[in-house]
């Protein structure tokens, strides 16, 4: 981590919503999931969160790292059709050690889509990598 990487740190983000995103989309091998709306399914909505997360830590990495989540709190209060473009906005509120913590909030131009809290882990990609090999490794043992 770079010495810029610290709390209170912001990011925004602009991503219109596509049809593949919608609820029918997320598993289209769940018959439950074909009958549902053609709206931002909520799977999608929590990837768009971290998504803009990452973005915000991006810039302040050194080479080689990179940053898993490990922890999601969102709400998801209002639905959005495919069209609309949803605004996430992220805050970094804490940073110990390698665990940062965000504020993040979603608004779709007419709604409030999501707020709620996100908590993502730096990792040096290498080290990360050789752990799951050694998991994979002992998989098939």
């Amino acid at each position: 981590m770079k010495e810029t990487l610290k709390p209170g740190l912001t990011y925004r983000f602009d991503y219109t919503v596509p049809e593949n995103k919608t609820v029918p989309h997320l598993y289209p091998e769940a018959p439950q999931f074909q009958v549902m709306p053609d709206v931002l399914a909520t799977g999608f909505m929590v990837g768009l969160m971290e998504w803009t997360c990452i973005q915000l830590l991006e810039p302040h990495l050194n080479e080689g790292e990179g940053s898993l989540g490990t922890h999601v709190d969102f709400s998801h209060v209002a639905a959005t059709p495919p069209g609309l473009t949803i605004t996430v906005d992220a805050e970094m509120t804490d940073l110990k050690g390698p665990r940062a913590s965000f504020a993040v909030s979603a608004h779709d131009g007419v709604d409030t889509i999501s707020e709620g809290c996100h908590e993502r882990f730096i990792v040096k990609w290498d080290r990360f990598n050789a752990r799951l090999d050694d998991k994979r490794a002992r998989l098939n043992a």
